[in-house]
């Protein structure tokens, strides 16, 4: 039992000494100019240690940030009233709006888009009104306002943030109402 424990240790160490590896590395390089050589290098440990935790760099960053945007979505979900996960939502925007930025200018952005889809999709799972629509439309629905959801977020925060956050915030809900009463009266 005990070697199975320190074994445990050892590979926890190493998947954080890869993702601090990469994540360091990002700081001054793109994300398609780093290879996992240089990850294994900067990490102090093997090739064969990268790949008894990772497939791929991308993995590493799925791997870092996946617990983070979860956390804060399931604190989002939590909340009772609509209104009042929206206005979670916000917050979460305004709070990694850099962790965003710099995945744009770094060159890893699908990976923080893929973890947030996943994430919108159990968002707007938690809303009871969402029960109504059924599959096939329920999942384009959510599909198509997670992507618009984050393709407004991006280019608000991108652009710096020029319009107020409740003129984005009445903006999203003016079109998930709009979209939602359309597919209703199908």
């Amino acid at each position: 039992m005990a070697a199975t424990d320190h074994s445990q240790l050892i590979k926890q160490d190493s998947k954080d000494y890869l993702t601090t590896a990469l994540l360091q590395l990002l700081e001054k390089n793109s994300y398609q100019s780093i290879n996992i050589s240089q990850v294994v290098r900067r990490a102090g440990v093997s090739r064969m240690a990268f790949y008894r935790n990772f497939n791929s760099l991308d993995d590493v960053l799925i791997a870092y940030f996946s617990p983070i945007i979860s956390e804060r979505f399931s604190e989002i979900i939590q909340q009772v009233s609509p209104d009042a996960k929206i206005n979670s939502l916000e917050n979460y925007f305004q709070e990694f709006s850099e962790t965003l930025k710099r995945s744009v200018s770094q060159g890893y952005e699908p990976i923080i888009r893929q973890v947030f889809n996943a994430n919108m999709e159990l968002f707007y799972n938690s809303f009871p009104l969402f029960a109504e629509i059924k599959n096939p439309e329920r999942k384009y629905y959510i599909k198509f306002m997670s992507d618009g959801v984050y393709s407004i977020w991006r280019e608000w925060l991108i652009t710096d943030q020029k319009e107020p956050l409740e003129t984005i915030h009445r903006l999203l809900s003016t079109l998930q109402h709009s979209t939602l009463t359309a597919l209703k009266k199908q």
